[in-house]
């Protein structure tokens, strides 16, 4: 009897850890999440559909202007097209190539679709990463097919609950401090980067804690139906 009251409690306890670790996978995320400051990495933007009967149809990105990034170079993606939009700077930028007035503010993609259910990655190359801030914000806002649009662009603060729809951010480590991601200007030596290896990681751990609570909330699942089929067959 004993048994029986308290299987109810950890399917319960299942359920509430597979809906809390369903969502975070979710959101509209940046990798890697961090990088050295004055480096050069290469940005992968994750963007799921969170909609049941209508499609992505555009990706808007915004750059920050008031800590820009010199170069910004885009990797072309099958089936989308995509706008680079440039902005004057308050302050220009010095770099090897010379002084900059304008950098990139917002790339929109667009022509292709994400499909509910599914998600998909748009990745730009930028460096030299700003040295005077610790974390750059990217808000982003996703239409769909239907007028729709979802901005992810709410500030995520240390210690509060994370907001509904948080901007990715990326944060910036200094340049003499061991960082979970490198540039991909450093070394060649092995063809896998610790940038791609770190990105690699944190998405497996991400998956395999999704995929755990799976599994738990099935086995909790299975094992209250059978305690309650053996309870009504012991009360017969």
């Amino acid at each position: 009897m004993r048994t029986s009251r308290l299987l109810p409690v950890g399917v319960a306890t299942a359920a509430v850890v597979l809906l809390t670790a369903i969502p975070a996978l979710a959101h509209v995320t940046v990798n890697p999440d961090e990088a050295p400051q004055g480096g050069f990495t290469k940005l992968t933007f994750r963007v799921p559909n969170e909609q049941d009967n209508t499609n992505t149809v555009k990706i808007d990105i915004k750059f920050p202007t008031d800590h820009p990034i010199a170069s910004v170079s885009v990797k072309p993606k099958q089936g989308w097209t995509y706008q680079a939009t440039t902005a004057p700077l308050a302050t220009p930028i010095t770099t090897d190539d010379g002084t900059l007035t304008q950098a990139v503010s917002e790339i929109v993609w667009s022509g292709g679709q994400i499909k509910p259910g599914e998600f998909d990655e748009f990745e730009v190359s930028v460096g030299p990463l700003p040295k005077d801030v610790d974390s750059l914000k990217f808000p982003v806002v996703q239409s769909y097919d239907n007028g729709q649009d979802v901005s992810w662009i709410q500030d995520s603060v240390e210690g509060q609950p994370e907001p509904d729809r948080p901007a990715p951010v990326l944060k910036l480590t200094a340049a003499n401090q061991p960082s979970s991601t490198a540039s991909s200007s450093g070394s060649t030596s092995s063809s896998t980067s610790p940038a791609v290896t770190a990105a690699v990681v944190k998405k497996e751990s991400s998956n395999g804690l999704a995929i755990a609570a799976l599994v738990v909330g099935g086995i909790a699942l299975i094992v209250g139906i059978a305690a309650m089929v053996s309870g009504r067959r012991r009360s017969a």
